[in-house]
């Protein structure tokens, strides 16, 4: 495992926020947060507190905008309870504060920024993509003044690091620049992505921010599993991601001698679609051996997606060189969905009309066998797993990961 980095108390966030958010920075000035939803793990009660207990007498506005992403929307009982504000409080210290959800498929709710020309992209891209890409974020950011992201930082399988200015892209973007540096980082693979820190999709989302025509600020943080802060960066989107992600691949990776055969995966409650739980395989995905299986244990889970579902019961899950190969066949659907394809899937080949993956990957959850079947993943009935038979088993090459996701394990 990585190697121990201290926690700081409660105590110790509210005072170092109050130390180093500058209220400068925001004095008279309309402030719109951008914080993550509930598939991250964030104290946000916490920080939303200190941050608000820090700027409500200073800035002249403060509302929040929750990044979605393409996740589905909240109704307004989940966001207070994200943020950690009572019901009783709403209307009362909170009345002022507006809550809001990014509607990522509304074209009247996103303004267009700019393009990124076809020269930009093949640069960035190192010669894999070359085309000119229309860059939308949410219209509401032009309300205000300052932009202030209220983030963690983890190891992304798209991005290679989460945070930073991915809260504007994909977290409040339009579909374009989504799908196209999802499809990027499917070409480059999770496997070579995940867990390094300069990569080219971060300087695709680099690239797209320096678009946005209001300031932009970032108060990104370090947590553990149990929600725990080892570190907060306050600065530029890009300076303070920076330094959260150096700090993440102390946190956020652990290390093991060899390979397993078999890894149980267990996908935390936050994660309730397929959409999310697949970061369960993208956290793992290099650890287990060839010909080895990865089972996704989420016995709550009983979707593939709410937003993308019929798309992804349409293509299923395969490795990159499925799509790459009959990329006619496929073309009419959003890269996005793709890249999420291959990233559940893992790394395989597709020769001679055949798919070989590198690995199984089984889904014991609350999808049917049927449905398992018709998007080309395995099936276990997750009934018949009993969690405990996989502790305490690496010397056998099993391993059982309790609360997966977050912890990028990779080889030493």
């Amino acid at each position: 495992m990585a190697e121990p980095v201290p926690i700081l108390s409660k105590n110790e966030v509210r005072e170092w926020i109050s130390r180093n958010l500058p209220v400068a920075d925001f004095a008279g000035r309309r402030v719109l947060l951008i914080v993550p939803d509930g598939t991250r793990t964030a104290p946000l009660p916490l920080l939303f507190d200190a941050v608000y207990q820090q700027l409500r007498s200073q800035a002249r506005k403060l509302d929040v905008l929750f990044a979605l992403g393409t996740h589905p929307p909240m109704n307004e009982r989940q966001m207070c309870r994200l943020l950690g504000i009572e019901e009783a409080e709403r209307d009362k210290l909170f009345v002022d504060v507006g809550l809001f959800n990014h509607e990522w498929d509304d074209p009247a709710q996103l303004m267009h920024l700019g393009t990124l020309t076809e020269s930009e992209t093949r640069q960035i891209s190192e010669g894999l993509l070359a085309e000119e890409v229309p860059v939308t974020i949410n219209a509401r950011i032009t309300d205000y003044d300052v932009l202030l992201v209220v983030g963690p930082v983890f190891p992304h399988e798209v991005v290679g690091f989460s945070g930073g200015n991915k809260y504007f892209f994909p977290g409040i973007a339009g579909a374009e620049i989504l799908n196209f540096f999802h499809w990027l980082g499917a070409l480059i693979t999770n496997a070579s992505i995940i867990g390094v820190k300069d990569t080219p999709v971060r300087k695709v989302v680099d690239r797209a921010a320096r678009l946005i025509p209001v300031e932009r600020r970032c108060l990104a943080f370090v947590v553990s599993p149990k929600a725990e802060i080892h570190g907060l960066f306050y600065g530029a989107p890009e300076e303070a991601w920076s330094g959260a992600a150096e700090l993440s691949g102390r946190v956020h990776i652990a290390r093991v001698p060899r390979p397993f055969r078999q890894v149980l995966s267990c996908a935390p409650p936050m994660y309730d679609e397929l959409w999310v739980a697949g970061k369960c395989m993208y956290k793992l995905e290099p650890v287990v051996a060839d010909g080895g299986e990865l089972i996704i244990y989420a016995p709550h889970l009983n979707e593939i997606s709410i937003t993308h579902g019929r798309l992804i019961e349409e293509v299923g899950y395969h490795c990159r060189d499925y799509f790459v190969r009959q990329w006619d066949k496929f073309r009419h659907i959003p890269r996005g969905v793709l890249a999420h394809s291959t990233h559940v899937r893992g790394q395989g080949h597709f020769e001679n009309g055949r798919e070989q993956g590198r690995i199984a990957v089984t889904l014991a959850t609350g999808l049917s066998r049927e449905l398992c079947e018709k998007i080309n993943l395995d099936y276990r009935d997750p009934e018949s797993i009993d969690v405990e038979s996989f502790a305490d088993r690496e010397a056998e090459g099993v391993l059982l990961v309790r609360k997966a996701g977050e912890i990028l394990y990779r080889l030493e």
